[in-house]
C-alpha cells in the first residue's frame, strides 16, 4: 500500500505514509491516500546514488517513540519471521507477536520515518523500508532493528522488499528506484538501469513467482519481469493502464495475481504472458471498485487481498474465484498475514486487527 499526482490522472497509489501529511511536504507511495484514506507522502528529489550503500554514524532522526498506541496506528505491512508475527508503519513503528496477534511488543527502531514493507527470509533476519529511501535489518526476528542504507537527499521513499536467502535482495520504490544487495544488505548498490522505465513510473511492488523468477509492477500499469531472479528484466505489456499497488505469486508454477485502482485484479498462468481478468462480484451490488493494496499467500495456500474500505477477498481456488468481505468499519487495509490458527491478521488504518477466514472480526457474526 501510493500514487505519484504527476499525471493528473486522479489515480492515488497505496502503501505508504500517513493519515496526516504533517510527516513532509511531498507526493507519493499509498501517496496522498491509500486510495482515498492514507495520505502518502512521496518526495521529489534526485536520482539514488549508487556508491551511497552505508548508514551515516549518527542518527539525527532518533529512535521510534515507544507508545502504548503503536497497535492502533498506521501500520502498512505484515510478514512472518517463523511464527512470529512482525509488522511496520507509521513513525518507525514496528511491532512484533508471538501468540497469534493477540499481544504485540514494539521493537527498538532507528528511525521515526514511514515504514512502507517488511519481508522475513526466515525466523530471525529480516528487513523493512520505507521513506527517505532507508532500509532497516533485524537479525533477532525483528526485535531489535539496524539501519542499512537511506539517501537523505532523494526524501523519496522505497515501497517494497523482497529477498531471495539471506545474502540475495531487492528493494523497489518511487521513481523507478531498484536496490540490490548480495551480501544481505552491507552493501546496496542502485540498479534502476536494468528496468527499461524512461519515465521513470514508480514501482510499487516486488514478487516471486513459484519456479518462474520475479515480477515488479507500477504506475501506469507499469509491468517487469526477471527471469533469472533480478540479473535482468524484460518489459511487460500490461492488462491495464491504471497503476498496480502490488503482485502475490500464488503456490501453482508460473501463477501471479497482480492488482490495483478500482478493484482491477488480474491472473496470469504463464509468468505474465498472458493475463486474464479475475471478475470480483458483490452480492446484490455490482462489483468491487475499491483499490486493492496488499496481497498474501497464506500456508494453506490459499490467497487473501486487501485494499481500500475494508475489503477481505480471500480465494481457495490458486486465484481463479474470491470471495468478498466488506469489513463493516470500512477502515483501508493495507496488509494481510496468516495469524497461525486459521484466523487473518489485518492492517492498515486503524492499527492491527485480528478477523476470521473470511475477513470479518472475529467477535462479530456474519
Amino acid at each position: 500500500m501510493r500514487e505519484h499526482l504527476r499525471h493528473a490522472t486522479g489515480e492515488l497509489s497505496v502503501r505508504s505514509s500517513g493519515l496526516s501529511v504533517s510527516a513532509t511536504p511531498s507526493p507519493l507511495r499509498k501517496s496522498l491516500s491509500l486510495l482515498g484514506a492514507f495520505s502518502l507522502l512521496w518526495l521529489a528529489a534526485a536520482p539514488l546514488h549508487a556508491g551511497a550503500s552505508e548508514a551515516p554514524a549518527s542518527d539525527t532522526d532518533g529512535y521510534a517513540i515507544v507508545s502504548a498506541k503503536a497497535p492502533s496506528s498506521l501500520l502498512l505491512s505484515v510478514s512472518h519471521a517463523g511464527k512470529r508475527l512482525v509488522a511496520v508503519g507509521d513513525r518507525g513503528h514496528i511491532l512484533y507477536s508471538d501468540d497469534n496477534g493477540k499481544t504485540w511488543a514494539q521493537a527498538k527502531v532507528p528511525t521515526r520515518q514511514l515504514l512502507t514493507a517488511v519481508f522475513f527470509v526466515n525466523d530471525k533476519k529480516g528487513w523493512a523500508v520505507g521513506h527517505d529511501a532507508q532500509i532497516l535489518a533485524s537479525e533477532d526476528g525483528g526485535a531489535t532493528w539496524t539501519r542499512q542504507f537511506e539517501d537523505l537527499k532523494r526524501e523519496a521513499p522505497l515501497l517494497d522488499v523482497w529477498f531471495q536467502d539471506e545474502n540475495h535482495g531487492l528493494a523497489v520504490g518511487a521513481y523507478g528506484a531498484m536496490l540490490e544487495t548480495h551480501d544481505g544488505g552491507k552493501r546496496w548498490e542502485d540498479v534502476s538501469e536494468r528496468l527499461d522505465n524512461e519515465d521513470q513510473f514508480h514501482l510499487n511492488g516486488i514478487a516471486a513467482v513459484k519456479d518462474s523468477g520475479l515480477l515488479v509492477v507500477g504506475e501506469s500499469g507499469s509491468l517487469f519481469r526477471s527471469k533469472d531472479w533480478g540479473a535482468t528484466w524484460e518489459k511487460l505489456q500490461g492488462p491495464y493502464e491504471g497503476s498496480l499497488f502490488g503482485a502475490v505469486g500464488t503456490a501453482q508454477p508460473g501463477t501471479v495475481l497482480i492488482y490495483g485502482l478500482r478493484g482491477h485484479l488480474f491472473r496470469s498462468t504463464d509468468f505474465g504472458d498472458t493475463w486474464q481478468q479475475v471478475a470480483l462480484p458483490i452480492a446484490g451490488d455490482g462489483t468491487l471498485e475499491f483499490g486493492l493494496a496488499e496481497g498474501s499467500l497464506l500456508p494453506d495456500g490459499s490467497i487473501a487481498v486487501v485494499g481500500n474500505s475494508g475489503s477481505v477477498l480471500v480465494s481457495k481456488d490458486d486465484g481463479r474465484t474470491f470471495n468478498i468481505f466488506n469489513r463493516p468499519d470500512r477502515l483501508a487495509l493495507a496488509g494481510v498475514g496468516a495469524a497461525g490458527d486459521g484466523n487473518l491478521v489485518l492492517v492498515g488504518q486503524g492499527g492491527i486487527h485480528l478477523a476470521s477466514a473470511t475477513g470479518a472480526e472475529l467477535t462479530e457474526q456474519q
